[in-house]
């Protein structure tokens, strides 16, 4: 059973993650102190060291949830034993979705990737090859005429149409996600 206590400290520390996600997002990770993101939820900037060891470890978790709730997304819709298109098309709506609605995500990521230790960039990445191989399953199924290394290159370039949706959306408003999804299902599927 989980205690008060613990739903608080867990909905503080949520909360810190999303407040550093906009921060980082808007700033940049190095120009983001630790006061700054206790301003940003209403607490004392060395009251971050009871839910992170450091503003770097902040970061880290960031960026490896992020690759974890893909990961666990995109082999929830795999396995849901649907037709590969039907599947492939479930991806692309749950990989915009996760664009859009984590958008401050999405850019701190491509901006501070390169900067996590090498441990945990090395997790990260593990986890998003993880998640382009849950891709490549019904992708296959679907493109059995494209060899492994046109699919990765394909599906590479499908992830970052749609991770661009943070950068795109402000011109064109809503439209952004379901241009940038057509665009991404004619470069996988050629239709």
């Amino acid at each position: 059973m989980t205690t008060w206590r613990a739903t608080q400290k867990a909905n503080r520390r949520a909360e810190l993650m999303t407040s550093a996600a906009r921060l980082f997002a808007e700033r940049g990770f190095a120009a983001v102190s630790t006061g700054d993101l206790g301003d940003a939820v209403g607490m004392s900037g060395p009251a971050l060291y009871r839910h992170f060891a450091s503003k770097e470890a902040l970061l880290c978790d960031l960026l490896l949830d992020a690759s974890e709730r893909l990961l666990e997304g995109g082999r929830a819709l795999t396995a849901s034993g649907g037709a590969a298109r039907e599947v492939f098309e479930a991806l692309i709506a749950f990989h915009l979705d996760f664009a859009t609605s984590d958008a401050d995500v999405i850019r701190v990521q491509d901006r501070e990737l390169a900067n996590l230790p090498v441990d945990v960039n090395q997790r990260v990445r593990r986890l998003q090859r993880e998640y382009v191989q849950e891709w490549d399953r019904p992708f296959a199924a679907l493109r059995p005429d494209l060899d492994d290394a046109e699919r990765e290159t394909r599906l590479l370039a499908a992830f970052g149409l749609l991770n661009s949706t943070p950068h795109s959306a402000a011109p064109s408003g809503e439209r952004a996600g379901g241009i940038l999804a057509g665009m991404a299902r004619r470069a996988l599927l050629d239709d």
